[in-house]
């Protein structure tokens, strides 16, 4: 028997049970406490907004690490809109049968591109 597709690789609409461990409030409130910094720092300091040679891009290292360490703290959920969960998605299937294959090129075009070569 050959395996479904959805065997192989399931859908992103399968949904891994959700982990409800509680999340260290010191820590978040040090990343929030360091974003907050970082944002205040981009938008008021133009230098922020540069290049380093010792770190590279600033607001990578002000801003967008902080916020992908959040977000790995909260492990990496994304909030669920509510038409999401609402809709079901229709399964796509494929026709049976085999694969479409070319057609012979016409004796014209043949001609043209065996010049053209």
């Amino acid at each position: 028997m050959i395996p479904s597709r959805r065997d192989i690789a399931p859908s992103l609409t399968d949904r891994a049970p959700i982990d409800r461990t509680p999340i260290n409030p010191t820590l978040e409130g040090l990343l929030h406490y360091v974003i907050a910094i970082g944002a205040v720092l981009v938008v008021l300091l133009p230098a922020a907004r540069g290049f380093s040679d010792t770190f590279g891009w600033l607001p990578l290292w002000l801003l967008a690490m902080p916020l992908s360490a959040w977000w790995a703290l909260h492990r990496f959920r994304l909030p669920e809109s509510t038409q999401a969960r609402t809709m079901t998605v229709p399964s796509r299937r494929r026709r049976p049968g085999t694969q479409a294959r070319r057609r012979a090129m016409p004796s014209s075009r043949r001609d043209i591109a065996s010049r053209a070569a």
